[in-house]
């Protein structure tokens, strides 16, 4: 495990998951740092689409790409690392 230094961006074996509240950026935020992030092999990766209320997950990165994509705009749902925690989707989109 990375020692953590605050003088820096976590390492990607730090992050559990990564939320992007998007509001101007969304096609970058879909597109290219899917890409960045499937790379860096971040397990979890969320969007937050302010102007479609809508939450939009991928999860199962190989190579560039993440193998599965979610979008939701109500209901629970559990990150990965954290199984038992349910987050109702309204309060992150709200």
């Amino acid at each position: 495990m990375a020692k953590r230094n605050p003088s820096h961006h976590p390492y990607p074996e730090n992050i559990f998951w990564l939320i992007e509240y998007s509001n101007s950026s969304l096609t970058k935020d879909l597109e290219v740092k899917t890409t960045v992030y499937a790379q860096s092999n971040i397990l979890e990766y969320w969007v937050v689409d302010l102007r479609g209320d809508r939450l939009i997950v991928f999860r199962s990165p190989k190579g560039d790409e993440y193998e599965q994509r979610i979008t939701l705009t109500s209901g629970t749902i559990s990150p990965v690392a954290f199984p038992d925690v349910a987050i109702a989707v309204s309060h992150v989109i709200a």
